[in-house]
């Protein structure tokens, strides 16, 4: 395959031109004839050469192969909601992402993921390659079925509906529920890409400022009141980007108001497996009245394991049921759905989450510790979870610091793309897990060090 490549980049074979036949190529490099056809099985799969049945092997048009360019650093975009999304995904190997909302792959239970890779290579052929069943895979759901009932939330597995991740588990809610128009209230700051989902689904987005308890509750009751919002999207368990737990009290007054106004509250629960103990929980309480509980895999298993979860009333499964396969034929990949379940069901997996939790817990405090050394401090100490939500010294301007920093390939995630109102300029989320290396903390420098 090398050979052949080189004399295609030497124009030693021009596009069009014939290969050399099987046998006669092996002959030539005295190689079997088996790898003479695996080399241009590859070469024709690239798109470098063509087969014609009868004929043979011919080149492309194109002289040489394709290549990928290298992905850079976007400075000309605007930051908006999904700006620390795109760079964290469109950056190449060798950056920082500081501001990504993920784990970095050494917290992750590779080795556990290696074995279900190998277990699944086993598995029923129709895993491999059926379509799964509307619901999404079986054993997955009767797990989480069971996992739920263990906290007191008794579920059927008719309830549990598999999303290919916890955005489109949040999308079909939004094609189910709202109208363009329609009035959706979110915590300020709340996670971005809510913003950028609710933007796309043209519906008024109303912010309620956070406490380290839960939203501030006179403005929560005053927005329910005034604004009549269909939809209260949150997070309860360790709320992204703040850190901030929902008290008991705080819960019980939400569910109240949102009872008495008619709104339904989707309950991202993506976190809960970082706290230490579980903090309140409004689908708990609430036995699935009016909140539905959705959550995925990617912060706790693998970011690149796409699966999801939607927990609500049957009757709400059956409408969200259509909608999925409506628009992807289904639930999500069973061989994703079957790996899960297969990591989750590994008995090393509960010992994995104990020791991220401890390892967590002293990165969170070096990282404040060195961050502090700059003039950075968090707004709390979070109970859990991996993002410190920090105030900038001098009421430096987040959005100017992440323009620097991206041009020293780090990425940040200033605060106002977690604002509704535009109020946290002067904020920026640390992901503690992509902050081990001295570079991110040598860049925070020099962009703090320079003028406004």
């Amino acid at each position: 395959m090398t050979t052949i490549r080189a004399k295609i980049a030497q124009r030693a074979l021009a596009p069009g031109e014939r290969l050399p036949s099987i046998r006669k190529l092996s002959a030539t490099l005295e190689v079997s004839p088996s790898t003479v056809v695996e080399a241009y099985d590859r070469l024709a799969a690239e798109g470098v050469i063509r087969p014609r049945p009868g004929s043979g092997f011919y080149v492309t048009g194109s002289s040489t192969p394709f290549a990928l360019i290298a992905a850079e650093p976007n400075l000309d975009r605007a930051i908006d909601p999904l700006w620390v999304s795109r760079q964290s995904l469109d950056i190449g190997a060798g950056a920082f992402k500081p501001g990504c909302g993920w784990l970095s792959a050494e917290w992750m239970p590779l080795d556990a993921i290696r074995r279900a890779m190998r277990s699944l290579s086993r598995c029923d052929s129709a895993v491999l390659a059926d379509y799964g069943p509307t619901h999404g895979y079986p054993p997955l759901r009767q797990l989480l079925a069971r996992q739920f009932a263990a906290e007191g939330l008794a579920v059927g597995a008719d309830q549990i509906l598999l999303t290919s991740s916890g955005t489109q588990a949040i999308d079909l809610l939004c094609r189910f529920l709202l109208q363009p128009g329609d009035t959706v209230l979110l915590d300020d700051p709340c996670y971005f890409n809510f913003q950028a989902l609710l933007r796309a689904h043209r519906v008024k987005v109303v912010g309620v400022p956070m406490s380290a308890t839960g939203p501030d509750l006179d403005r929560f009751v005053e927005a329910v009141k005034t604004r009549k919002p269909r939809m209260y999207i949150t997070n309860s368990a360790i709320h992204n980007p703040t850190g901030a737990t929902l008290s008991p009290q705080v819960a019980h007054q939400i569910l109240v108001a949102a009872a008495e106004h008619g709104v339904t509250i989707v309950e991202d629960d993506i976190y809960a497996d970082f706290e230490p103990d579980p903090s309140a929980r409004l689908a708990l309480l609430d036995g699935l009245s009016r909140v539905i509980r959705i959550g995925s895999f990617s912060k706790t298993l693998s970011a690149g394991l796409r699966c999801g979860y939607i927990v609500a009333r049957r009757d709400w499964i059956e409408g969200l049921l259509d909608l999925l396969v409506a628009t992807s034929f289904g639930g999500p990949n069973p061989v994703a759905a079957a790996l899960v379940a297969t990591v989750l069901q590994d008995g090393s997996y509960r010992k994995h989450l104990g020791d991220v939790r401890r390892r967590l817990a002293r990165r969170r405090t070096d990282v404040a510790g060195q961050l502090a050394g700059l003039g950075i401090v968090p707004w709390l100490m979070p109970r859990g979870g991996f993002n410190l939500w920090c105030k900038l010294p001098g009421h430096r301007d987040g959005g100017a610091i992440a323009m620097a920093a991206l041009r020293d390939n780090v990425v940040l995630a200033p605060g106002n793309v977690f604002s509704v109102s535009q109020s946290s300029p002067d904020f920026m989320r640390v992901n503690v897990t992509q902050m081990t290396d001295p570079h991110c903390f040598k860049v925070l420098a020099r962009v703090l060090a320079e003028p406004n």
